[in-house]
């Protein structure tokens, strides 16, 4: 039996934007089995950030000229603008590479479930960067949920909100509906995720989809009303417009209720350029930031599970590495959370709840 060390899976990261850059890169380089071998990037000033932040990958100027050797790689993780997910991740798949694709999957369900059928049929990896399941407020309210702590939960509430009333430069707030900008796909695809992954699939949608911001042309403020199967209610809030923030999450059952304000610390950190490397504890929350537990009778101060994003490349590292293992976020709850975005938009533009099949 050989006792050398197994290579490393190749990674090439398309785009080293924000995501690619303070996301991805990061996350990638810090898995165990994994290595950040190649990135794909143009842009002058981003190839020299590459070459201080990660001296070993190699810069590479266009998709095609990565995916044109398909040999050289594993893996490519797609960090790309949203109108661009589709077209590169059917690409890469079509080369035979597994495909992690920054969310959302794709603009529309019906291209996300292509892509699916597509991974399947070549018998490659496909998954979705859903990182805010590794919030550490999402996994204690996961924690307590399903250890049955607040008894029968039937209303759960999740907010992402900020206030940025200018709106920025840049493909987000372009009003082509191609670009799959604006507040609902971006943060909305995390609140919808999540509320999919603790209560299970959706009956009705009934959606309010505003832009409130002077100068801007996408939506910028949401509020999403879903009826769970289970009878659970997710009340859903997503705004760019938000000078005092709510709750991040309340969770009420009949016996107890959650709640939890202020954000995971890990973005902040992956931002300021701190990496989960080991040297100091990750995704720790402030003592100050702890949520509450019980009733208004009697309630306590409940430390928040750490939060770990680096729990989905080692997922993807495992995947990889194991013949059949599940992937650390199915393509199919992506396809489900853009069905439901679609059944928002059309529940907003008719003042109707939606249906679904």
């Amino acid at each position: 039996m050989s006792s050398e060390t197994p290579r490393p899976f190749r990674v090439g990261l398309i785009g080293y934007g924000l995501a690619g850059s303070a996301f991805h890169a990061p996350l990638i380089a810090t898995t165990p089995g994994l290595r950040l071998d190649a990135v794909v990037t143009a842009n002058p000033e981003r190839r020299a950030q590459l070459h201080r932040e990660h001296p070993d990958a190699r810069a590479v100027d266009t998709p095609e000229q990565l995916l044109a050797d398909p040999g050289a790689l594993d893996l490519v993780v797609i960090a790309t603008p949203n109108r661009t997910h589709a077209p590169l991740a059917r690409a890469a798949l079509r080369a035979g590479l597994a495909t992690v694709v920054d969310k959302p999957l794709a603009g529309t369900a019906a291209e996300a479930l292509e892509l699916c059928r597509l991974a399947e049929s070549q018998n490659v990896l496909l998954s979705v960067f859903q990182n805010r399941r590794w919030d550490g407020d999402f996994l204690t309210a996961s924690r307590l949920v399903r250890g049955g702590a607040l008894g029968r939960v039937h209303r759960f509430e999740s907010r992402f909100e900020r206030f940025r009333p200018k709106p920025k430069p840049g493909w987000r707030e372009l009003a082509d509906p191609a670009e799959a900008g604006g507040t609902l796909y971006d943060l909305g695809s995390h609140l919808v995720d999540q509320a999919l992954t603790l209560f299970g699939p959706v009956a009705t949608v009934y959606a309010e989809i505003d832009v409130r911001r002077d100068g801007a042309v996408v939506d910028d403020d949401a509020f999403l009303a879903l009826t769970h199967a289970s009878g659970t209610h997710s009340h859903l809030w997503t705004s760019a417009l938000t000078p005092l923030t709510g709750p991040r999450l309340r969770v009420l059952g009949d016996t107890a209720g959650y709640v939890k304000s202020g954000m995971d610390p890990q973005e902040a950190d992956l931002r300021a350029g701190r990496r989960p490397d080991g040297t100091r504890p990750w995704g720790a929350d402030q003592p100050a930031q702890y949520g509450t537990l019980g009733t208004d009778e009697s309630a306590i101060s409940l430390p928040t599970d750490p939060g770990d994003y680096p729990a989905y490349y080692a997922g993807i590292a495992t995947a990889l590495a194991t013949p059949g293992a599940p992937p650390p976020v199915d393509p199919r709850d992506a396809a489900t959370t853009l069905t439901i975005l679609e059944a928002a938009r059309t529940s907003a533009a008719t003042g109707t709840t939606v249906r679904l099949p």
